[in-house]
């Protein structure tokens, strides 16, 4: 007996004396990237000796829910991976600490935006992500626009011009159930989306419904095809085979084009920043997208927390995160990484990134979005007119914000 509780007594000792003694750092990082982050990590742990990182990875679907879930729970980890567009919610919750010391200007300006509420600095970019033109270059060279179109007119003529000639069966593709490509439209028509406050929407005004028009009679002269995204049974082979000439996407297309598109079609295809809707102007304006990390409130371990940001800010970790990834740097300086500057279809998405803007900064604007897209396929299919459209939309965004007049009113701000 006495041996048995010598032996317990000798393993207890020998598990605490290889208990690990630094200091825990909790990272919840989101989809693939809360994967291949991994492979970073024993670099930042090499410098900081004293710090132990865990990543825990969290499934995109199931992201917001468990973030909102930990802060009411106060189980938040000490950083984590947050959606650009979620930022304004959680500081509205008070669920972010304040970041101070980190410089903006290696940082695209609209991207940086996106994690400022209020004056006050909530995220560092991690990596960006916006939406260009994809085309078939033959098809645009045919009709008198190799490099693509560079303003709204000329968007219009070559649009045109493919019907007309029968280049492809449709000009471009814009799928009715999404809100993305009214929305770039629009800031490239400098709307604000939303009256500046944030109170009402501002979708009546010239600037939105010219953007909303512009989208609408893409469908009405038979330019796009009166589809949802998921009736595209194919998107590759579609573009390849000329269902469509032009498609607004993202930069991880770039790689599936490649592994999808024929072999004969890989030089047949280009990408350009969104036509300008006026000339004069050097693009048209996109989305500004990505993720950017965070430190929630009351973190323990807040110190070392704010050194993994700037680790994986690095211009070098942002290279090496892009090559495992292919999620595109958020500093401006790791563009220069030749894996970049060596494929022609990034030129599009540099540029495009100098002419990019935040989204409206209110928790509700998600659920404006959806009515967004709901009234621009109603327009689109002639079962609303363009008028009415835009009132109900002001309609639904005044009503979706009403609680924000509220509380602004009661603080003081006013309506």
């Amino acid at each position: 007996m006495k041996s048995s509780v010598a032996v317990l007594a000798l393993l207890a000792l020998t598990c605490a004396e290889h208990r690990d003694a630094r200091e825990r750092l909790d990272f919840w990082a989101l989809g693939a990237e809360g994967e291949h982050v991994a492979a970073l990590i024993p670099e930042f742990e090499r410098r900081n000796p004293s710090v132990h990182v865990v990543v825990q990875q969290i499934p995109w679907t199931a992201a917001h829910e468990k973030l909102l879930t930990a802060f009411v729970c106060e189980s938040t980890p000490d950083i984590a991976q947050m959606g650009n567009s979620w930022i304004p919610e959680f500081a509205a919750m008070r669920a972010l600490e304040e970041l101070r010391g980190f410089d903006p200007r290696d940082h695209f300006a609209g991207i940086w935006a996106t994690n400022v509420v209020d004056g006050k600095l909530y995220g560092v970019p991690w990596y960006v992500d916006t939406r260009v033109l994809f085309y078939r270059s033959d098809i645009l060279a045919a009709v008198g626009y190799p490099n693509g179109p560079r303003t709204w007119s000329e968007w219009s003529d070559a649009m045109q011009r493919i019907q007309r000639e029968h280049r492809a069966r449709f000009a471009i593709l814009l799928p009715t159930n999404e809100w993305d490509p009214m929305v770039m439209l629009a800031l490239s028509s400098h709307s604000t989306l939303l009256t500046p406050d944030g109170t009402r929407g501002a979708f009546r005004r010239p600037e939105f419904a010219r953007a909303f028009a512009f989208y609408v009679d893409a469908f009405h002269r038979g330019y796009a095809p009166k589809v949802s995204n998921q009736l595209i049974s194919n998107l590759y082979q579609q573009f390849a085979q000329g269902d469509f000439a032009m498609y607004i996407t993202g930069p991880w297309n770039v790689g599936e084009f490649k592994r999808k598109m024929p072999p004969e079609m890989q030089d047949k295809w280009a990408t350009a920043p969104l036509p300008a809707a006026s000339a004069g102007e050097p693009s048209g304006v996109s989305m500004a997208g990505g993720s950017s990390l965070v430190i929630f409130r009351g973190a323990k371990h807040r110190a070392a927390a704010e050194k993994l940001m700037a680790f994986l800010s690095e211009p070098a970790q942002q290279i090496r995160f892009y090559e495992l990834t292919g999620d595109l740097p958020a500093r401006r300086s790791a563009w220069s990484a030749p894996a970049l500057v060596g494929d022609p279809h990034f030129a599009a998405f540099r540029e495009q990134l100098e002419r990019v803007e935040p989204l409206p900064k209110v928790p509700e604007w998600e659920q404006i979005a959806t009515a967004i897209y709901d009234r621009g396929e109603a327009a689109a299919r002639n079962t609303t007119t363009v008028t009415a459209a835009l009132a109900q939309l002001d309609a639904r965004a005044d009503e979706l914000l009403e609680k924000r007049r509220w509380m602004l009113g009661h603080a003081g701000g006013g309506p």
